[in-house]
């Protein structure tokens, strides 16, 4: 073949490649659209996408709990005095109100009844005790001011100059070991997004190889005539960036309805007690977490892209 045969048939390989990829008519595509092994991918990346929303639906989720939580923590503390003679106990709890409202940046203090103290020891004691014989403490929930917070450390020194049987919990322990489950439950699911990559990757990989394998005769044709590897990558491209968009969506929908549905359960009456709320009432992604699974949705098309775009340029390396 002379160059400038070569020449004038590089833009028409060019031309018959746009008009087979769906521009013309009554031409045969590169890439066949409907196959099973195309179908099968596209049931794969939607599965794949599936997972990787869920994970990244639930760490937001549980990234929103925890922080709420902490909130809640952060604006509450307790003060706590030993059980002992009622008169006394009485009188100590008043004292301790008292010091506690006149400190700056205490917005407000309330001191539990005997119900709501039984409410507290449920689910350890159960239900239906007598707490007049136990030696249970008094409870007194401080609202602090959270523009300007109280000085605990003297707020606690002062109680427990003045009432040796008082001791004053902010529950930074409890604050920790929340910012732990929360920080545990984000790594854990950046560990789950890399397996689903990878895991969608070699799926791409293979699937790849497959379709070059079944044109391979016609990419060695427009290989061997002058088409540019660039021009036979596209195609591929192409093919596999809508296989993956398809399943992207297919998945990223399907999940973004579960979490709807999840949460429009407790306003139909199955969330559970408001005050022994279950896992429904908080698994919640709110819109960072709507905005992650359609973030994940565009990485998934274009991972899937980019992998077949890989893949189809090695093995033209091969074609001798």
């Amino acid at each position: 073949m002379s160059t400038t045969e070569t020449a004038r048939t590089e833009p028409d390989l060019q031309a018959e490649g746009r008009r087979a990829s769906g521009r013309g008519r009554g031409l045969t595509p590169i890439v066949p659209r409907a196959t099973v092994a195309g179908r099968a991918l596209v049931a794969v990346v939607a599965i794949m996408t599936f997972l990787a929303s869920l994970t990244v639906g639930t760490v937001m989720a549980v990234r929103s709990t925890a922080q709420n939580w902490r909130s809640d923590i952060a604006r509450e503390v307790t003060i706590q005095i030993r059980a002992g003679d009622v008169a006394s106990v009485d009188a100590q709890v008043k004292m301790a109100t008292d010091i506690a409202t006149q400190t700056p940046g205490v917005a407000g203090a309330h001191v539990l009844t005997g119900d709501e103290t039984s409410r507290l020891l449920e689910p350890w004691l159960g239900t239906g005790l007598d707490l007049a014989d136990l030696p249970v403490p008094r409870i007194i929930v401080l609202r602090l001011d959270a523009d300007t917070p109280p000085d605990l450390v003297r707020l606690r020194r002062t109680l427990t100059d003045r009432i040796p049987t008082a001791t004053l919990d902010d529950h930074r322990s409890w604050s920790r070991r929340l910012g732990a489950m929360a920080e545990g439950v984000m790594v854990t699911g950046l560990g789950l997004l890399v397996l689903v990559t990878t895991a969608t990757v070699l799926s791409v990989v293979f699937a790849t190889r497959a379709a070059v394998a079944t044109n391979r005769t016609v990419v060695e044709v427009l290989h061997f005539v002058g088409a540019r590897d660039g021009f036979i990558a596209s195609q591929f491209q192409r093919h596999f960036l809508k296989i993956g968009a398809e399943g992207g969506l297919i998945g990223g929908v399907a999940a973004c309805l579960l979490f709807v549905s999840i949460a429009m359960l407790p306003r139909l009456g199955f969330g559970g007690d408001p005050e022994n709320p279950s896992v429904l009432t908080w698994l919640h992604p709110g819109i960072w977490g709507f905005a992650g699974i359609a973030a994940a949705v565009i990485v998934v098309a274009c991972v899937t892209a980019l992998t077949s775009r890989v893949t189809v340029y090695r093995t033209l390396r091969t074609i001798k």
